[in-house]
């Protein structure tokens, strides 16, 4: 029995013909995100230079648009809207929680690091 896939995106916003075009489609919206992400590494804006949580607000930008684009990538070119609620939410949700904590340990990590080498001595000790 053949299963037809859903042949629009942005929750039915945008509506395609074939799956040729829809891969197109798609790929046009993931470049798009991919030019913004290489566009602001190269320019830098000074306004997105300011401190939010720890961090810079361009790499808090950075991580959501990595984000955005794996969350579309699994929902449309892995079918996860195709799929049941609760499986999606499995999936979904592991994956978010995952990167938190892998963003968490990152930046405690980091900033340890830098502080190690910033002023010359052990700060915490584990």
């Amino acid at each position: 029995m053949a299963h037809e896939h859903k042949l629009a995106i942005f929750q039915g916003l945008v509506k395609f013909k074939s799956n040729t075009q829809k891969i197109w489609g798609v790929l046009v919206f993931l470049t798009i995100v991919t030019v913004i992400e290489v566009a602001l590494g190269i320019l830098k804006p000074e306004a997105l230079m300011g401190s939010f949580l720890g961090m810079k607000l361009l790499n808090w930008i950075f991580i959501i648009l990595t984000v955005v684009k794996a969350y579309y990538i699994t929902w449309d070119f892995m079918h996860m809207r195709d799929e049941t609620k609760a499986l999606r939410r499995m999936v979904v949700w592991t994956a978010i929680f995952l990167i938190i904590y892998l963003i968490f340990i990152l930046l405690q990590e980091g900033g340890y690091v830098f502080d190690v080498y910033d002023s010359g001595y052990i700060k915490k000790d584990f």
